[in-house]
């Protein structure tokens, strides 16, 4: 087994990085099997929590969830994800089932093929068809909302 040695700091020959994404690693247009982008979180299929789930940024959830989800980020509920509780973040994008009340800051989309059994308070709210909706929609700021 050889010692640890460090190595001279090399001369950078390239240009600094900026917060521009590298052009070759952009997402095209969002799919049905596309996986999370690089800053965002995975809970695949099969996975199944009892609990509470938080996260910061982005989540994809495939699996299951009993329990509340709170987060200050972006939600992406998959089309084979089932989800028994509230959520609350900032947006949220269904294509799978929920059983719970859903609670956004920005906005909640809810796309061709989706299940959801609970009320909606968002400031906006799109709705494809083909979705199965039971329930309330409480949608826009509150200044414009009657009390």
């Amino acid at each position: 087994m050889q010692p640890f040695t460090r190595f001279a700091s090399r001369e950078r020959t390239e240009p600094p990085q900026t917060n521009r994404p590298d052009p070759s690693v952009i997402p095209g247009p969002f799919n049905r099997t596309s996986m999370p982008t690089q800053s965002g979180a995975l809970l695949s299929r099969g996975v199944s929590i009892k609990g509470s789930v938080k996260f910061l940024n982005e989540l994809l959830i495939d699996g299951e969830v009993e329990g509340t989800i709170d987060s200050t980020g972006t939600l992406t509920i998959g089309e084979h994800a089932r989800i028994r509780g509230e959520i609350r973040t900032k947006s949220v994008n269904v294509r799978g089932t929920v059983e719970g009340n859903i609670f956004v800051t920005e906005g909640c989309e809810l796309q061709a093929g989706c299940t959801l059994h609970g009320d909606i308070e968002a400031p906006r709210l799109m709705v494809d068809e083909n979705v199965t909706f039971r329930g309330n929609a409480k949608v826009g700021t509150g200044r414009s909302l009657p009390a």
